[in-house]
């Protein structure tokens, strides 16, 4: 008789293909699903067995959008995705990977972005990063102790300045040599055949380098000609590749370019994923027109794909210290400021403030943010006479415009103040039409950024509640099945890797959850340290739920408990390889 590594009891099995789910057995052995059954096991051919009697057996989620690159090269657990079911992690994304640029460059176009310290990643890459190829990343990683799985994009930042250097990858009058752009392509030609997902580039200008050299210009894909971006949107139109893109926000036409490198007519089509379908309080028009953007595209013989937050887009503040204000002039005129003392000088002189005013004013502009302060909750301030509220209903007790009070307490306390805005996703019924859509993703966690902001480590639990709650309610979104199949096996199936199922013969990548776990507060925040980073995180927890997680057959998490060995021994995660179609 065969023996088992492990084996799984009588949980409610989801293969991961959206097919109808059953009470099932699952034994696996050497790191494989060896066989699902429904006849009576006999438990004393396993060396290991787990009970999940009243439990879900799904395959484990991919988080396939995350900034977790600097994370992984020191804390390659990667716990906080792992302990909430996540198996596979997608890295790379935004124009951002750690690649083909030097440790300073690397560190320049990643931490302001990301809002993670400088202090803490340069000093990382330092160390370790001794690759400038996507064969030598590719060699660390493979003699690196994974707790995930890790999918990979290049990014085009980091394969510019690879090439140009970091100077003429964000100066406007610069375009790459001929001799550049056939580094860039053989580079990401090298990628691609490595198995790299695709590449990943960015049009949003807010984002912008740290760093004492090229301090506040925007990132350096930003500054590409299209027909750059064309002539490598080649290569992965050859290979099958996916491109991942975010258009620039204040010109919402510019996602035809996208559109028209997509479409399929007399060619391949280009497998492309845009952030993000939102709902958005700001602009309630970004929804149906993405909806129409990716109707067209498809129709046309395209493979575009929207990234959709399956949760409320909640935004925390540090004073000023948050991307929202890198949108309106006055915003980024403050945050372009370093010095703390010279940016009070700034935000308490009235020519700025009454630029600022006009700014705040200004419905008609393109926005995320939705540039109320009356839809802003201060959670936390050395005033604690101003916790709990919003600022409108306080400037208006004291008769002061509003942006004078925002910026009157900024300067006084500085980061201590912190407050609370939801900018989307705020109205539940149209959530549940956008999680539906066929042209969407769910994902966009950005988990391994914004370490003070944003918390959706456990985005595919939250996805999961939104479903459930539809089912207690009696008006189901979806079925179970079709939502486990969303967050696993159309993902995997789409970006081409092996991962997704838990059919016999697949990975044994496996999450068990208890359903009940999924009645809670999922919104709810925690902080936890950031292993090996001496920093504290803004994060969530969910007792009850995510029981056990396997990766590659090997327990991750047993009990809800993450097993010590994650993350320093080898045999738990792996680089996984993209296919061509």
């Amino acid at each position: 008789m065969t023996r088992y590594d492990t084996l799984i009891l009588g949980g409610r099995y989801f293969d991961g293909t959206g097919a109808p789910s059953s009470i099932a057995h699952v034994a696996i052995r050497d790191g494989r699903v060896e066989r699902v059954f429904n006849s009576e096991p006999d438990v004393s051919l396993a060396d290991r067995v787990i009970n999940a009697e009243g439990c879900w057996v799904m395959p484990g989620f991919l988080d396939t959008h995350t900034h977790y690159d600097a994370e992984l090269i020191v804390s390659p657990s990667l716990s906080e995705s792992v302990r909430h079911g996540v198996t596979t992690v997608l890295i790379g994304s935004c124009s951002l990977s750690m690649v083909c640029s030097d440790a300073e460059d690397a560190s320049d176009i990643f931490t302001r972005v990301e809002t993670v310290p400088r202090e803490k990643v340069l000093p990382i890459l330092q160390e370790y990063k001794n690759w400038r190829t996507p064969s030598g990343w590719l060699s660390f990683i493979r003699q690196h102790p994974l707790g995930p799985n890790v999918i990979s994009f290049l990014g085009h930042s980091d394969l510019r300045v690879g090439v140009m250097g970091l100077n003429r990858a964000t100066d406007r009058k610069v375009t790459p040599t001929s001799e550049e752009m056939g580094r860039m392509e053989q580079l990401l030609a090298e990628a691609l055949q490595l198995g790299f997902l695709g590449l990943s580039t960015m049009c949003l200008k807010w984002d912008k380098v740290d760093g004492d050299r090229e301090w506040s210009k925007s990132l350096p894909s930003t500054y590409a000609r299209w027909r750059e971006v064309s002539r490598l949107n080649r290569l992965l139109r050859r290979y099958g590749r996916v491109h991942q893109g975010a258009p620039n926000a204040a010109n919402p036409l510019q996602v035809t370019q996208y559109l028209r490198e997509t479409l399929g007519w007399f060619r391949k089509p280009l497998k492309t994923t845009l952030i993000a379908m939102i709902d958005l309080k700001g602009n309630p028009t970004v929804r149906p027109m993405a909806n129409l953007v990716a109707w067209i595209a498809n129709a046309l013989r395209g493979n575009f794909r929207w990234q959709l937050l399956p949760t409320p887009f909640a935004i925390y503040a540090d004073g000023m210290d948050v991307v929202l204000f890198e949108e309106f002039g006055a915003g980024e005129m403050a945050l372009d400021v370093r010095d703390q003392l010279e940016r009070n000088e700034l935000l308490q002189d009235e020519a700025y403030r009454r630029t600022f005013r006009k700014f705040y004013r200004d419905k008609l502009s393109p926005r995320v943010w939705q540039r109320d302060f009356g839809d802003a909750t201060i959670l936390g301030c050395p005033d604690q006479t101003l916790v709990g509220r919003n600022f409108s209903e306080l400037a208006a007790e004291r008769g002061v415009h509003v942006v004078d009070f925002f910026l009157d307490t900024v300067v006084a306390h500085g980061r201590a103040l912190r407050w609370f805005t939801v900018i989307g996703n705020h109205r539940e019924d149209r959530l549940r039409k956008m999680v539906k859509n066929p042209h969407a993703l769910i994902t966009f966690s950005d988990a391994g950024a914004h370490i003070r902001n944003m918390a959706f480590y456990n985005l595919p639990l939250r996805f999961l509640k939104l479903v459930w709650d539809s089912h207690q309610q009696s008006s189901p979104v979806m079925s179970l099945e079709r939502a486990v199949h969303r967050l696993t096996g159309e993902q995997a199936d789409w970006l081409g890797i092996e991962a997704g199922h838990i059919r016999e013969g697949d990975r044994a990548d496996i999450t068990i959850i208890h359903p009940e776990g999924l009645n809670q507060d999922l919104e709810q925040v925690s902080w936890a340290e950031m292993e090996n980073f001496g920093l504290d995180r803004m994060v969530n927890r969910v007792p009850g739920c995510v029981k056990h997680v396997l990766i590659n057959g090997r327990p991750a998490v047993t009990d809800e408990k993450l097993q010590p060995e994650l993350g320093r021994e080898m045999g738990f995660g792996q680089f996984l390889p993209a296919t061509s179609d």
